[in-house]
This record gives structure tokens, sequence and C-alpha cells, in this order.
């Protein structure tokens, strides 16, 4: 029997997928930490890796696997990459094993050169590995490889999807890589699991013509993160294993000397933990959110990164989610609480409050009401008067925020915390919103988009 077993990374929203038939397995897609792969799969032989495309989002572990195991590693022959593998095209069939047959079908759209992946077992097809091309109820996105390719991208997604459609039968599982809260979809779905047949009912690409299929798709996209430039020439050239050792520990002199060096020391607590006290000059990417994400959206490329966290466990967790996204190894780490970061000195801080508290406080004095969420959220509703400066773009327009106490706010609270330590470490007095925007919405708060 085949089993097919999703490994999830819900903090870059991707999968990659482990499929065996007992005795060998192939992996499609594999994250930077291939140990994931390797822990299910024993007592089995990783034959081949498959790569649907060359990835935006981050850095495959597929040579690294394929090392390690003996595998073929399969990569589109037309893929301009900088190392050996078992290069594959349209129509390719790699048999893997007695029991599961593999075919390349081209799927461009997501990228030029995107390859899907069909499953086939004794004459019947079973299942199709779709990358970043036909998600659930989505697809991804066309416009990674800049401006002059996008329309052709999306119209070339338009036909990839019907061709999926067209030669698949409607019972073929669907797993895609993306739209799990990647920002290489779309959209993003919250599907446990999907079929051909689901997909021909409820996906815009197969119920839409092209035309409005292109516009539609081509109006919803908004930002991605600025980190995805430097995961294709990564990916090119063929990254190696990472190295997950311990990080080097560091004191409080060398923690102050990091800050007022203009390095970022990270703070990977809560933001309530961080709220209540923290090292004056570090920034809060908390564990609890897309830390990977937001961390390697934000940070000036090259800037080496120091962890801070309360337990040597959380700080192998950072490690592991940076080398996914290629930031190797932490300049420094250091674990306990913040009293023991300052070597005693005054911690930083900044309030905490609702929405329904920043509605009283209106009312009785003027505050700046920041709101960093994306151009799309703010279009949609915001607060009547807030000042709008997406998180990815507050860095580097800080100084547009106005004079005065800052109420700043997301959708949630782990935007606005990261944006209150940006702002509390350039000496503004803040105050995170840690609520549900959902909540200032259904108290009639927001002013249309």
């Amino acid at each position: 029997m085949i089993k097919i077993i999703p490994m999830e990374t819900p903090t870059l929203g991707d999968r990659s997928y482990l499929v065996t038939d007992g005795e060998t397995a192939f992996v499609v897609d594999p994250q930077r930490d291939i140990d994931r792969m390797r822990e299910p799969a024993r007592g089995v032989t990783i034959t081949h890796v498959f790569e649907t495309h060359i990835h935006n989002d981050y850095v495959t572990g597929g040579p690294a696997l394929a090392r390690a195991t003996g595998a073929a590693y399969h990569v589109n022959a037309d893929d301009p990459v900088r190392f050996e593998r078992s290069p594959i095209r349209d129509g390719d069939v790699v048999e893997v094993g007695p029991r599961m047959r593999v075919r390349a079908m081209a799927t461009p759209g997501h990228t030029h050169t995107h390859l899907s992946y069909v499953l086939e077992s004794e004459g019947e097809t079973v299942a199709v590995f779709t990358g970043g091309s036909l998600l659930y109820g989505s697809t991804g996105r066309p416009d990674l490889l800049g401006p002059d390719h996008t329309d052709a991208l999306a119209r070339a997604q338009h036909r990839t999807a019907r061709r999926l459609a067209a030669e698949l039968p409607d019972g073929t599982e669907v797993y895609p890589t993306h739209g799990f809260g990647s920002f290489c979809s779309a959209t993003q779905s919250d599907a446990p699991l999907s079929t051909i047949g689901r997909e021909r009912r409820i996906n815009p690409v197969l119920t839409q013509d092209e035309r409005e299929y292109v516009e539609t798709l081509l109006a919803g996209l908004d930002a991605y993160p600025a980190y995805y430039a430097h995961m294709t020439p990564r990916n090119l050239e063929g990254p190696g294993a990472p190295d997950l050792s311990e990080a080097r520990r560091a004191d409080a002199a060398e923690l102050r000397r990091r800050v007022e060096a203009g390095e970022w020391v990270v703070d990977l607590r809560s933001r309530k933990a961080f709220a209540a006290g923290h090292l004056g000059g570090a920034f809060n990417f908390g564990l609890d959110g897309s830390f990977a994400t937001y961390l390697g959206w934000l940070i000036p490329w090259g800037t080496p990164v120091s962890l801070l966290a309360e337990t040597p466990d959380e700080i192998a967790e950072a490690q592991r989610e940076l080398v996914r996204i290629g930031i190797e190894r932490p300049a420094a780490a250091a674990t306990g609480d913040p009293s023991g970061w300052t070597g005693g000195a005054p911690l930083s801080g900044f309030g905490l409050a609702t929405f329904d508290e920043l509605a009283a406080v209106r009312h009785h004095r003027p505050v700046v009401v920041l709101d960093v969420r994306r151009n799309d959220e703010w279009e949609r509703s915001h607060l009547p008067g807030a000042v709008h400066i997406p998180l990815h773009e507050l860095l580097s327009r800080v100084e547009e925020v106005p004079e005065g106490e800052v109420w700043v706010h997301c959708a949630s609270g782990y935007r606005s915390a990261i944006a209150g330590s940006f702002l509390t470490a350039a000496g503004r007095r803040v105050v995170v919103i840690d609520d549900d925007y959902a909540g200032a919405v259904r108290n009639g708060e927001e002013a249309a988009g």
C-alpha cells in the first residue's frame, strides 16, 4: 500500500512529501533540514528526490538529501543549475521500485520551468504533486520572477491547470507544496486535502475564463518577502546540508556591543514577555508566529543575527527556521532572562492594549494610530485617522511616523509587536495593540477601505 506523508513547515506555509510503498520511497520538494525527511523513512530506501521548481521561498534540501541517501535528484533539464542532477522533462517516466511510477508534466505558471509529478500505481493514477502550480482553491503566484514575466506566467498558469484537469481523473489526489501560508501562493487555504474533481468545482483557475482569471489574480497580489530574491540563486548553486550545531554563547557585554554596532539582536520570546521587559535595542520576533518569514523579510540581508530565548531548545528551533531561508548561523546566542542579557542594566519595554482601550483613549487625548498591515488588508478596511505604513516598509520609513505616543496594530498582534520593538529601539513611546482586528470591525470602529 502506498503511503503519502506530508511534512509540514507551517512557519513558511509549505509542505514537502515522503511517498513510500513500504520498501522504497521518494521525496518531493524537501526543505533544507533534511533530518525531518530521513526520520519517517527509517526502514525504507529513498531512491529518488523530485524538485517541482527552483524555489523562491526557501533553500531546498534536495541536493543534500540526494547526497546523503544516494538518491537520484530530478530537476527540470531546462533549469540552469550548477550541480549534478538527473535531468527530467515533460513526459519522462521514472520507475520508483516495482509499485510506483512517477510521470513528469510541464506545468509552467509559477515559474517557466515548473513541473508537476503524477504518481501511478498498478495502472491507476493515485496523486499529483503540483508544487506551486494547482493549489487548494488557488494557484501559485506568477509575479515572483519580475513584472516582465508576470502576464505570460499568469496565462501559462491558466493553461497548466486546464491541462491537469483534462488529463487526470477526478479522483486524483492533489498535493501542492505551497498554499498553506506561503507568500508563493496567490491566496491561502485551510483545506486538509483535495482532488482534481474538487478543484474543478471550486478553483477559480478552473471555473473562470483566462481573462477573468488573470485580471482577478493580478489584482489580488500584494508584496512578498524581500528574502525571496536570495533563494533562487542559492537553489541554483545546490546548497549543502545545514549546520545546526549549538550557537556560540554571548554575555551581556557582547550583546550590548552587537546592538551598538547595528547588528540585530532578536528576542524570540512572546510579545507579552518582551513587552514586560527586554534588552534595549533588541527586536521581537516571537517563535509563536511566522518568525523566519518576517525576520528574513525585514533584515538587511547579511546583517549578523544574535538570538535570545529562555531555553536552548528555543534557540535550536530558531536556528532550524533560519537555515531554511539561508541564514546559516547566528552570530551568537544567549538563554535565560532579560536581566542576565542586560547585565543588570535597566530593561526596556512597552505597553500592551486592546482595540477597546484604543477607542477609549482616543476619546480623551490624541495618539498616533499606526497600522502596519499589508496594503490589501488596509484597502479592505482600516481605522479612521490611522497612519498606514506596512511592516515591511517601516524600517525605511520610520521618520514618517508622526510625533507623539504611537499605538501600533496589525491583525492579531504579532506584526505590531515587531513594529513596536523597532519603534521602541528608535526611542519612541509605544503601545502595542495585542488584539484581533476583527473585533474592531465587529464594533464598527473601522473606516471603509
